[in-house]
C-alpha cells in the first residue's frame, strides 16, 4: 500500500509545527520531499519561491498545464489527513474507504486500474471522469509514485516500452527532493491574492487564466506574451492575472473599463420585495395593544389601591405576580408592532447570475460559493442514517455544483460516522443524478420514499417508473449497509485484533524460549476498511483514541468537481440513463477536530468554529449554511431563495438569513407544542420588521465576514442611535476611499485605520496566513452584483465565473493545523470571531453580537418548507430541551450579552426583544406562585380581592377579551391555527412551572457558585415500537422536572374538593370566593392537561378519558352520598339551601 505522510519538525510547545513532505514508494522506502529545518540565522531571512512558465512554442507543447494539478488533487482527495498539536501531520492514501466498491471518479478510494509495475498495487492516475491518464504512447498503466520514480531515478524511461517519455509535465511540476512544500508566503502575492486578482479582472479583455491552455484576447488574435509581460508589469507563474488600476471597480468614476452603458441603462429588477401586512389587520392589532396596555395599567392601579383586608398576604402575592406578568407581556408584545412578510424572485436571480451577458458570454454561474456545515457528535443518539439522508439532500440541492461544498463535523471522531458518510457519498452517485433528471422533491430519500401522495404525479419521462423502482431498491440496500456498519466494524476489528494477538504470541514464543510466558495484552484497536488503525475514537477507548483525546482528521470524500458540466455516458456502470444529466457532485469533506485532555473544546460552538477555519482554507465560500444532522433540505431551491436577499441591493449589510424550523414526526395533536409555530410564524416575522430575527441554531445562511466579527459596510453612515427606528438622524458622509478596494468592506470597531491592513488580523484570527489571506477574498465574493449605479459596494458581473483552484497537499495540511486544539489560544475565536463561547445557547449570543455591531438579518419563509427536521415528542426529552434553552437565556441575562448593555447600533425594539430572551425564564418564579394561589384561596376560604364586584369582573373581562382578540389578529396575519396558539399557551405554563424554574436555579448556581452546567444531546432515534410512528410519545421517563407540575395539579384538585366541602357545610357559605378560586384552579388545570395526559401512558391501552370521567364520577357520587346521608345531627347543607 502506498502512503504519503507529512512529518512535523520539532517545535516549541504552543507553536504550530512546521510541515514537511515525504512519501512512501511501492518498494517500501521513504523519499524525502522537503529540506531540513534551516539554521537559526538563516531561518529569519525571507525567501521568495516562484515558478517560471515558458509560453507554448512549436518545440514546447505540453498536454495540459493543469494535468499535474488534477493528478495531485486526485491523490490528495484519496488521502486521510491527520495531525494536531505536537504531532505528525500525515496523509494516508486510502485504497478503499468502505467495504463496498466505489465507482464515482470524485470519491475517495474510487475503483480504478492498478499499476502495471511489478510489486506495486497503486492505482493509475485518472481524470475527472475516472478515465486513466497514461503518460506514454504505449498506454502502459502506471501510478503517480512509480511515474515520478521513473522520471527522477530512471532517466525518464517508460517501464513498458523502454522508450523515453516525450512529456514529463507531471513529474516536472512535482516537488523535488530537498525542496520545501510550497506553503503560502507572506511576501509577494499569496495564493488568495492571486485568486482575488483573477476575480477582479474576470471581465477584462486581457484576462489571463492560469488554468487555461488557450491564450487569446477578445480580438481573436494570438496572445502576445511579450507585450503582456512588459506593458502590464505582469510575471509568468501560476494564477497571475492583470490587476486593475487602484480602485478600478465598476463603482469608481475613473474606471475606464467599467460596465458597458447598456448594462447601466437596463431597468434594474429587485430580487426581493416586502409584502406588508394589510392595514385592515395591522391597524386594529396595534390599537388593541395600546388599549390593553392602558387597561392593564388601570387594573394594576385599582388592585394596588383596593387591598383585601381579610387576606393581605394573598392580595400582596397576587399583585406582585400580576405586575410582573404585565411587564413580561409588554416585553413580548412591543417587538410585534411591525410584522412584515417577504418574497423572492428566482427568475430574476437566474437572469442576473446565470444568463449569457457581455460580461459572461458563456452564461456560467456567477453566483458566490456556499459552504454547508452539518454537525454531529454521537452516532448513538444521532443515527448515521439520519445524518446520511441530510448529506444526500445537500448534495442534490439545486445550486451550481462547483459552487457548493459540504462539510460534516464529527465531534465524536467515530469510525461509524466516517464510513456512513462514505456510504452516502457512494449512493449519491445514483441518487443525485436521479433527482436532477426527474426533478424530485424532497431530495431526502427517506422522506421521498415515505411520501403518502402519488409519486408518479406530474412525471412526464417515460422511464421514471423504472428509474424510481431501481433507486428504491438501491436505497433499501443502502439502509441495510448503514444499519449493519456497527456489526461490520466490530467484526472487522475483532479479526484484525485477533491477528495482531496471534502475531504477538508467536513473537513472544520465539523470544522467550522455554521460559514461562505472561498473557499477551494487545490494544483493542478499531480498524478501517483498508486494514489500518482508525486515528479517531476507538470503540474500546485507549490513550489518544478516546472521545476527548484524538488527532484531527480530514478526509475529502468527494473531491471538488470540474467547472464544466459532466454528463453520463452509455459506457458508465450506472444502472440508469444519465446521458442528459450532469453527474457531478459537490465537494464533500469529513472533518473531526483535534481533541486533547486539558483543553476546553467549547462543545458545538468550538466545532462550528473549526469548520469555519477549515472551510476558509479549502473552499472559502463567502456564505455558510449550517444545519443540524437531523435537518435536511426539503426545498431544493431554498439556498437560492436565501441568496436572493444576500445578492439584492443593500444585501451586503445582511449578516444572516434565518429560515423557519419545520418538523416531521410530530403527533397530530402536537401535544407539547413541538412545532413552535407561535415563535416561528409570529415572533420571528415581527422581528423581521425591526433589525431582524434571532439566530436559532440551524437553517441559517451566514455571511462569512459577519462571522469573522467585522462591522457591516457603511456602518458609520447607518450609525444613528438606538432609537433610529422612530427618530432617524441624517446620515453623515464618511469617506474611506483611501482603503484598498478589496478591503473596504472590512472594519472592526470605529477606527478607520484598523480596516485597511489585514496583516493586523493575524493576532485576531490566528497564525495561519492562508486564513488571513482568504478574508478579503470572501468579502469580495460576497458582495452584491454591481449591475446598477444604485448598488453600493458591489462586484463586477462575471467576476465569479472562473474555475475554483484545485486542492493540493499543502492546502489540506494547513486545514489540519487550523483545527488543532491549540490554534485558538491567544486569539479572539469564540470571543468576537465566529460562534461565541460561554453559553449553552451559543446561537442566540452569536446573533446578538452581530446585531450589536449594526448588522441586520432577514427571515425567509418559503412557500414550500425550506428545511425539515425532527423534534423530541417525548415529554421528558421535550422538557430537557426547554431546560437547555432557558438555562442559556439565564446565562445571557447575567453576562455581558445582556440587552441592557447593548450598543447604540441596536434598535430600541430589537433591544427589548433580546431583553425578553434573557428575562423570560424568571417568569417561572411568579408563575408557580400564581398557580398555587387558587389552591391557597380555596384552602383558606379567602380570595385575592375582597369580593367579586363589578369593577373587578369588568377589568377581568376586558383583559381576557383583548387577549383573545389579539390572538385572533395574530392568527390572521401570521397564518397559524387557533389550536396551535392554544397549544403554545398550554406548554408555556407547563414549561414555566418545570424547566424554566430549574433553569433559573442552575443559572444562579453558575453565577454565584461557579458550578458549570452540562447537558446531554437530545436523542434523534425513534421508539422501539415499529408499528406506531409516535411510540416515543407514550414513553414515561421520570425526571425531577415533573415534580412541580404534579404538585400543582394535586394541590389544586384537593383544594377544589376542600373548597366545595367547606362551602356546602358552612353556615354562611361564601359562594363568590368559591367560584373565584374554582375558576382559577380550572384555568391552571386546563393548561396542565397535556402534561397530565402525558403521564397517563400509551393511547389505546387505557383511554385518557376513562381516568378523567372516573374521577368526576367519583367526586359526584361522593357529594350525592353526603347530601343524601349527611352527618348525624345536621340535615342541612349549604346554609339556607334545603335538600328535598
Amino acid at each position: 500500500m502506498a502512503a504519503k505522510s507529512y512529518r512535523a519538525s520539532e517545535s516549541q510547545p504552543g507553536i504550530p509545527s512546521g510541515v514537511t513532505f515525504s512519501r512512501r514508494t511501492s518498494s517500501g522506502r521513504y523519499v524525502n520531499l522537503s529540506r531540513d529545518s534551516l539554521d537559526s540565522e538563516i531561518s529569519g531571512i525571507e525567501f521568495s519561491h516562484y515558478t517560471v512558465q515558458i509560453p507554448p512554442t512549436p518545440d514546447n507543447q505540453p498536454m495540459d498545464p493543469s494535468m499535474s494539478q488534477r493528478v495531485e488533487e486526485q491523490y490528495v482527495s484519496s488521502s486521510l489527513f491527520t495531525g494536531g498539536y505536537n504531532s505528525v501531520t500525515r496523509a494516508h492514501l486510502m485504497d478503499k474507504v468502505i467495504e463496498s466498491e466505489t465507482t464515482h471518479p470524485q470519491m475517495a478510494g474510487a475503483k480504478g486500474s492498478l499499476c502495471a509495475v511489478p510489486g506495486c498495487d497503486g492505482k493509475v492516475m485518472s481524470d475527472e471522469r475516472g478515465e486513466d491518464i497514461l503518460p506514454c504512447e504505449c498506454d502502459f498503466k502506471i501510478c503517480r509514485d512509480c511515474y515520478i520514480d521513473a522520471v527522477k531515478t530512471g532517466d525518464g524511461i517508460c517501464p513498458g516500452c523502454k522508450e523515453p517519455y516525450k512529456n514529463m509535465d507531471l513529474a516536472a511540476n512535482d516537488v523535488e527532493p530537498g525542496r520545501p512544500l510550497p506553503l503560502p508566503s507572506n511576501i509577494g502575492m499569496s495564493k488568495m491574492e492571486r485568486r482575488l486578482s483573477l476575480m477582479k479582472s474576470a471581465n477584462r479583455s486581457a484576462l489571463i487564466r492560469s488554468q487555461s491552455g488557450l491564450k487569446r484576447s477578445q480580438t481573436g488574435v494570438d496572445f502576445d506574451h511579450n507585450r503582456w509581460l512588459f506593458e502590464t508589469k505582469g510575471t509568468y507563474g501560476y494564477g497571475n492575472a492583470i490587476w486593475p488600476n487602484d480602485g478600478g471597480f465598476a463603482n469608481d468614476k475613473n474606471d475606464e473599463a467599467g460596465e458597458p452603458p447598456e448594462l447601466l441603462n437596463k431597468p434594474w429588477r429587485p430580487l426581493t420585495r416586502k409584502l406588508k401586512i394589510p392595514a385592515a389587520v395591522l391597524s386594529p392589532y396595534r390599537l388593541l395593544i395600546l388599549v390593553r396596555m392602558a387597561v392593564l395599567g388601570l387594573f394594576l392601579a385599582w388592585r394596588i389601591s383596593h387591598p383585601n383586608e381579610d387576606a393581605r398576604w394573598l392580595w400582596l402575592m397576587s399583585v406582585i405576580c400580576e405586575i410582573w406578568f404585565a411587564f413580561s407581556w409588554l416585553l413580548d408584545q412591543l417587538p410585534k408592532l411591525c410584522p412584515i412578510n417577504r418574497a423572492t424572485d428566482l427568475n430574476v436571480l437566474k437572469e442576473k447570475f446565470e444568463t449569457p451577458s457581455p460580461a459572461n458570454p458563456a452564461g456560467k454561474s456567477d453566483l458566490p460559493g456556499i459552504d454547508i456545515f452539518v454537525s454531529t457528535a454521537d452516532p448513538e443518539k444521532e443515527p448515521p442514517l439520519v445524518t446520511a439522508n441530510t448529506i444526500l439532500s445537500i448534495l442534490a440541492a439545486d445550486y451550481p455544483v462547483d459552487k457548493l461544498s459540504c462539510y460534516v463535523s464529527d465531534d465524536g471522531g467515530a469510525l461509524l460516522t466516517f464510513e456512513a458518510m462514505a456510504e452516502a457519498a457512494s449512493f449519491a452517485n445514483l441518487w443525485v443524478p436521479f433527482c436532477r433528471k426527474h426533478e424530485i422533491e424532497p431530495r431526502n430519500p427517506e422522506s421521498y420514499f415515505s411520501l403518502k401522495k402519488d409519486p408518479y404525479k406530474n412525471k412526464v419521462r417515460p422511464d421514471f417508473v423504472k428509474d424510481r423502482r431501481r433507486v428504491k431498491r438501491e436505497y433499501d440496500e443502502f439502509k441495510v449497509r448503514i444499519n449493519g456498519l456497527p456489526d461490520s466494524i466490530r467484526r472487522r476489528s475483532d479479526a484484525y485484533n485477533a491477528r495482531e494477538e496471534i502475531k504477538a504470541m508467536k513473537l513472544q514464543r520465539e523470544t522467550a524460549g522455554n521460559e514461562p510466558m505472561e498473557p499477551v495484552k494487545v490494544r483493542k484497536a478499531t480498524w478501517m476498511a483498508d486494514g489500518t488503525h482508525w486515528p479517531g475514537t476507538w470503540v474500546v477507548s485507549a490513550p489518544e483514541h478516546s472521545r476527548g483525546d484524538h488527532a484531527g482528521i480530514i478526509q475529502v470524500m468527494l473531491k471538488p468537481p470540474s467547472d464544466e458540466p459532466l454528463h453520463g455516458t452509455t459506457v458508465d456502470n450506472s444502472p440508469l440513463d444519465f446521458t442528459e444529466v450532469d453527474i457531478r457532485l459537490p465537494m464533500l469533506v469529513y472533518l473531526s477536530r483535534e481533541k486533547r485532555p486539558g483543553y476546553d473544546h467549547n462543545k458545538k460552538a468550538g466545532a462550528m468554529n473549526a469548520l469555519v477555519r477549515a472551510s476558509a482554507i479549502m473552499s472559502n465560500g463567502p456564505f455558510i449554511l449550517n444545519l443540524d444532522c437531523d435537518h435536511y433540505i426539503y426545498n431544493s431551491e431554498a439556498v437560492r431563495e436565501g441568496m436572493c436577499f444576500m445578492m439584492d441591493r443593500g444585501g451586503d449589510r445582511i449578516c444572516y438569513v434565518q429560515f423557519p424550523q419545520r418538523f416531521e414526526g410530530i403527533d397530530p395533536s402536537d401535544r407539547y407544542a413541538n412545532h413552535n409555530t407561535v415563535f416561528f410564524d409570529v415572533n420571528m416575522r415581527a422581528l423581521d420588521g425591526l433589525q431582524g430575527p434571532v439566530y436559532v441554531g440551524t437553517g441559517c445562511l451566514f455571511r462569512r465576514t459577519a462571522l469573522y466579527g467585522f462591522d457591516p459596510p457603511r456602518s458609520k453612515d447607518y450609525h444613528s442611535g438606538c432609537c433610529s427606528c422612530c427618530f432617524p438622524r441624517p446620515k453623515e458622509g464618511v469617506s474611506i476611499s483611501s482603503a484598498p478596494d478589496e478591503h473596504r468592506g472590512l472594519r472592526m470597531g470605529d477606527s478607520d485605520d484598523e480596516q485597511m491592513n489585514p496583516s493586523l488580523y493575524s493576532k485576531r484570527f490566528g497564525n495561519s496566513s492562508f486564513l488571513v489571506d482568504s478574508i478579503p477574498v470572501a468579502e469580495f465574493q460576497g458582495r452584491p452584483l454591481a449591475d446598477h449605479p444604485a448598488v453600493k459596494n458591489g462586484r463586477p458581473p462575471g467576476a465569479l465565473t472562473i474555475p475554483r483552484e484545485l486542492l493540493d497537499a499543502s492546502t489540506v495540511a494547513e486545514a489540519i493545523s487550523v483545527i488543532s486544539c491549540w490554534y485558538e489560544d491567544k486569539t479572539e475565536w469564540g470571543n468576537r470571531v465566529g460562534w461565541i463561547y460561554g453559553s449553552v445557547t451559543e446561537d442566540v449570543v452569536t446573533g446578538y453580537r452581530m446585531h450589536n455591531r449594526g448588522w441586520r438579518s432577514i427571515y425567509c419563509v418559503t412557500k414550500r418548507d425550506a428545511f425539515r427536521g425532527t423534534a423530541p415528542i417525548n415529554l421528558t426529552d421535550r422538557l430537557h430541551q426547554v431546560l437547555r434553552w432557558a438555562t442559556g437565556s439565564v446565562e445571557i441575562f447575567f453576562s455581558r450579552n445582556n440587552a441592557l448593555l447593548a450598543s447604540p447600533k441596536m434598535k430600541l425594539l430589537q433591544r427589548i426583544a433580546y431583553l425578553n430572551v434573557g428575562i423570560y425564564p424568571f417568569t417561572s418564579v411568579f408563575l408557580i406562585v400564581y398557580c398555587f394561589l387558587p389552591a391557597l384561596s380555596l384552602f383558606s376560604g379567602q380570595f385575592i380581592v375582597q369580593t367579586l364586584n363589578v369593577t373587578f369582573l369588568t377589568y377581568l373581562l376586558v383583559i381576557t377579551l383583548t387577549l383573545c382578540m389579539l390572538a385572533v389578529l395574530e392568527i390572521k396575519w401570521s397564518g397559524i391555527a387557533l389550536e396551535e396558539w392554544w397549544r403554545n399557551e398550554q406548554f408555556w405554563l407547563i414549561g414555566g412551572t418545570s424547566a424554566h424554574l430549574a433553569a433559573v436555579l442552575q443559572g444562579l448556581l453558575k453565577v454565584i457558585a461557579g458550578i458549570e452546567i452540562s447537558f446531554t444531546l437530545t436523542s434523534k432515534s425513534a421508539g422501539d415500537d415499529n408499528d406506531d410512528d409516535y411510540a416515543d410519545l407514550y414513553i414515561i421517563k421520570w425526571s425531577s422536572l415533573m415534580i412541580p407540575p404534579i404538585t400543582i395539579m394535586m394541590t389544586n384538585l384537593i383544594a377544589i374538593a376542600v373548597g366545595f366541602s367547606r362551602t356546602i357545610y358552612s353556615a354562611i357559605p361564601q359562594w363568590s370566593r368559591l367560584i373565584g378560586g374554582v375558576f382559577f384552579s380550572f384555568w391552571v388545570l386546563a393548561h396542565l392537561y397535556p402534561f397530565a395526559k402525558g403521564l397517563m401512558g400509551r393511547r389505546g391501552r387505557t383511554p385518557t378519558i376513562v381516568f378523567v370521567w372516573s374521577g368526576l364520577i367519583a367526586i359526584t357520587i361522593s357529594l350525592l352520598w353526603v347530601a343524601i346521608n349527611p352527618p348525624a345531627g345536621n340535615n342541612q347543607i349549604g346554609g339556607s339551601f334545603q335538600f328535598p
